[in-house]
């Protein structure tokens, strides 16, 4: 077992300094998970952290999941396997960039909800999820014989709240429920979070991506005479739509980065990397975050400019720390070339087949609700996608001023089914006028959810439209809404017209010779979602910087597979086009 003597962990009674790298199981593919964890011990890691997503393993409350990629203690006991120690992040809130932190959003159903603090509903929420979590990590803590050594509590508490009583509660759960191993609690080096997020009796650690000096300075200050652990030293940074891309944690230049690694090593520190192997948000996974009152949606791809990329390649800023590495722990040998996964650039391909979204698609996919007025997704039980909103106008009427009141988040607006303009949260300044040519038009509002906040004061991000439409200041009311979480679309019909009218959807096959990973480009279209194989690859969006969507090779089939494109605003080709390589640099010109 992990315990502390003074100022040194000790692992089966020997000292024992934590290098650790963090890899999220849920953002790789299970058939990868062994290779990424070979390559954290040839790097010279001793232990992997990772999170646990709420959201992912309870869709629907009290409905569990723990298979396939959520297969836990698979990856688990896989690390164990390789010889790696574990450091485990249960949550229940975990960050991560991830859809709402990773806390699910049937919370929000509630219009009360409060989370992260001593809300009852939510209280009870929690102790479901962590009475279906903790049987399954007891047997695997180091006390059991498994790789387990230290476990999170909740997660970056200081930098969101300061109910302490919450804390105490999640730290006595997981007590009362078979955890023993040692307790922890990780924030950022200031003294209003640590102050925050810190309980007495459990390790304090911190996050920083430079300044390691101050920041070990101020743990010191708050912790004498303890083990110094940085548990999420920053390796790069993650991207939102529309900036350049991170090389470095928080845009700052890489040899601040490296200058703090030398200084956490030089103070006998242990530390994970966050990320040491980013991978990726699948499907609508991406969290966002709200800065200076402006959203900003994150990419699907969680690269993150880490050691290993998202591929699982080392990369140039691998091999920079490795050797920094090597001069602190004289035995680790030098680190030996990697051949790649296979890669193939499987070339065009067609989609020929297309069914607008409007109303051939609609009519299978949902079904209408009738309300007085707009509601968010989460009250039709919908955490993901798309959702719209219909209704008749009165008219004629001329320059009538359209606002969508908390729009949350993008939203394509078409009268009569003709395009009138799009309308974004991350802008919100921007105001569209009607001309209503008669009365009963038709208003269309197809609004995308592109990700709940997942950091700081703005997590209770409900979606679609929550607080109403007016039309030159006037409430507009009697509605259908019709959920699109477009998770199933195996009952589409699609035909070989042309496309005329958009939003529509893109079908098309092609074959795959072997399986090797790719990345698919989309020269010429606009913005959407991607399907492989019925599996929710991402989203793609002109805007960049993303320009690629990586494919591992167990998403693909030897033989025929499908592809379903979803493209919102127009694309200028039904082409396509597998490479070998990804494109996560460029930005829209």
């Amino acid at each position: 077992m992990l315990t502390i003597l003074d100022d040194q962990f000790l692992l089966d009674e020997k000292p024992f300094r934590i290098l650790s790298g963090a890899i999220h199981y849920f953002r790789v593919v299970p058939e990868y998970w062994q290779d990424r964890l070979e390559k954290a011990r040839l790097f010279g890691l001793n232990t992997v952290e990772t999170y646990v997503p709420w959201n992912l393993h309870e869709p629907r409350p009290g409905e569990f999941l723990f298979d396939g990629m959520l297969d836990m203690v698979r990856f688990i006991r896989t690390a164990g396997e390789l010889g790696l120690k574990v450091i485990l992040r249960p949550g229940p809130y975990i960050c991560s960039e991830w859809d709402f932190g990773g806390l699910p959003a049937w919370l929000l159903k509630d219009p009360a909800m409060q989370v992260r603090c001593m809300y009852p509903p939510y209280l009870q929420a929690v102790d479901r999820f962590f009475d279906a979590l903790l049987p399954l990590v007891v047997p695997l803590q180091a006390s059991h014989g498994g790789p387990i050594i230290a476990i999170q509590v909740e997660n970056e508490y200081g930098g969101y709240g300061n109910d302490h009583a919450y804390m105490q509660y999640l730290a006595d759960g997981l007590r009362t429920r078979g955890i023993d191993s040692l307790l922890f609690t990780s924030d950022g080096p200031y003294d209003g979070h640590i102050q925050g997020g810190s309980l007495p009796g459990l390790l304090k650690t911190v996050n920083f991506a430079f300044g390691a000096k101050r920041a070990l300075a101020k743990l010191r200050q708050y912790q004498p005479g303890k083990p110094l652990m940085v548990t999420e030293f920053w390796s790069g940074w993650f991207d939102h739509w529309g900036e350049a891309r991170h090389q470095n944690a928080i845009g700052l230049p890489g040899f601040l980065n490296i200058l703090a690694f030398k200084n956490i090593l030089r103070a006998g520190a242990s530390l994970n990397f966050y990320m040491f192997h980013g991978g990726t948000s699948f499907g609508f996974m991406n969290g966002a975050n709200v800065d200076l009152n402006r959203y900003r949606a994150d990419i699907g791809s969680y690269d993150y400019s880490a050691p290993l990329n998202e591929a699982g390649d080392f990369t140039p800023k691998a091999i920079k720390y490795h050797r920094i590495l090597r001069q602190h722990i004289p035995a680790l040998p030098e680190l030996p070339a990697v051949v790649s996964s296979p890669r193939s650039a499987f070339g065009k391909v067609v989609l020929d087949e297309i069914i607008p979204l409007f109303d051939d698609a609609l009519r299978v996919l949902s079904q209408p609700h009738h309300r007085p007025a707009p509601e968010p997704m989460e009250n039709f039980d919908q955490a993901y996608g798309f959702i719209l909103y219909r209704t008749q106008l009165s008219g004629p009427r001329k320059n009538a001023m359209l606002k969508l009141l908390d729009l949350h988040d993008r939203a394509q607006v078409f009268l009569d089914g003709v395009p009138i303009g799009t309308l974004e949260r991350e802008f919100p300044s921007r105001t569209l006028f009607l001309n209503i040519p008669a009365p009963g038009a038709r208003l269309d509002i197809l609004v995308e959810n592109m990700g709940r906040v997942n950091f700081g004061p703005h997590l209770m991000d409900r979606k679609g439209i929550t607080h109403g439409v007016t039309l030159s200041g006037q409430l507009q009311f009697d509605w259908e809404i019709y959920p699109l979480p477009l998770d199933d679309l195996k009952s589409l019909a699609f035909s070989t017209i042309p496309a005329t009218r958009y939003p529509a959807l893109f079908r098309g096959t092609f074959n795959v010779p072997s399986r090797a990973d790719t990345w698919l480009s989309l020269p010429g279209w606009t913005k959407g979602v991607v399907w492989l194989n019925g599996f929710a690859l991402g989203r793609h969006w002109s805007r960049g910087p993303q320009r690629t969507l990586y494919i591992p090779a167990p998403l693909l089939q030897e033989g025929t597979n499908e592809l379903i494109v979803l493209e919102l605003e127009g694309t200028r080709s039904t082409l396509v086009e597998f490479i070998d390589h990804a494109d996560l640099n460029n930005r829209r010109p």
